[in-house]
């Protein structure tokens, strides 16, 4: 009895470690990026190459690049991911080794002003420290601001 007690502790504890190991690998959050076809290298997804973006036949694979990391994912909703291909996402689900489980895809609000639309008062200063404001840049031909999501510098 002591010998089979013994036997069930050590398969139980092989267990617990197994498990933990594994869940090493699972991580289970939200990403954010693009849906591009699958076989791009994360290179050719942020100097978004033709090949990444061109539209292929339905039997194509589709992956998210999150553009933050600068990773690429596979995923195993294709139906689901083929109806934002092209379109900023957020993914959410399970990450196993280097594919998502999608729970669900959501396409991004669009980050900063649309066009036409008026730009909140602002006070900064510029390369200079000189202090510029909508007013101080504002010119006869109009006024263009452009916002950075991120930068690669």
């Amino acid at each position: 009895m002591a010998r089979l007690s013994i036997r069930f502790l050590v398969v139980l504890v092989g267990a617990a470690l197994g498990a933990t190991g594994w869940q090493d690998k699972v991580n289970t959050k939200a990403w954010s990026g693009v849906i591009i076809n699958a076989g791009c290298t994360p290179e050719e997804a942020f100097a978004e190459a033709e090949r990444c973006f061109e539209k292929r036949g339905a039997n194509r694979r589709l992956a998210l690049y999150d553009d933050t990391i600068r990773q690429v994912f596979d995923l195993d909703a294709q139906e689901q991911a083929a109806r934002y291909f092209g379109d900023s996402v957020t993914v959410e689900g399970t990450l196993h080794d280097q594919a998502i489980q999608v729970s669900g895809i959501t396409k991004l609000r669009s980050i900063g002003l649309e066009p036409g639309q008026m730009a909140p008062a602002f006070s900064l200063r510029d390369q200079f420290g000189r202090r510029q404001d909508l007013h101080t840049l504002q010119s006869v031909n109009g006024t263009v601001l452009l916002f950075f999501r991120s930068a690669d510098w």
